[in-house]
């Protein structure tokens, strides 16, 4: 079963997305997204100050499996990424919710958070995915 924390907002696509005191978002790949993956060779991140509209793809994971595209969760611009990830993006593996993030997002409008999934509704598109 899939660690889904109550505190965050989700996408179908499995992205889990945090807000910070400031209004701005953190956003990384969820630990079912990075089990499905497993081991992870290679993280592309956006640049900061790139804009992206909600759904565009904004990054790249790589696996021993497969190449996945990260989806923005929200209209907005980077204003920072996880460059560590480039050396070690095994640390997505380990930590997804914490050391693993992926970019950090000033979205565009403020209350597109409230429309992402909450983890109760995510956790009903894991078990989908797990049957």
């Amino acid at each position: 079963m899939s660690n889904i924390p109550q505190e965050l907002r989700f996408t179908k696509s499995h992205e889990w997305v945090k807000r910070e005191e400031d209004g701005t978002l953190v956003i990384g790949i969820t630990d079912h997204a990075q089990q499905l993956l497993g081991d992870l060779v290679f993280v592309e991140v956006p640049e900061a100050g790139s804009s992206f509209k909600d759904s565009d793809d904004c990054a790249v994971i790589e696996s021993v499996k497969a190449a996945s595209d990260v989806y923005c969760p929200v209209a907005g611009e980077v204003i920072e990424s996880n460059e560590a990830l480039a050396d070690a993006p095994e640390t997505i593996n380990n930590d997804p919710y914490g050391d693993g993030w992926i970019f950090k997002l000033k979205p565009e409008d403020e209350g597109a958070y409230d429309g992402l999934m909450d983890a109760d509704a995510y956790a009903e598109v894991v078990a989908e995915d797990e049957h």
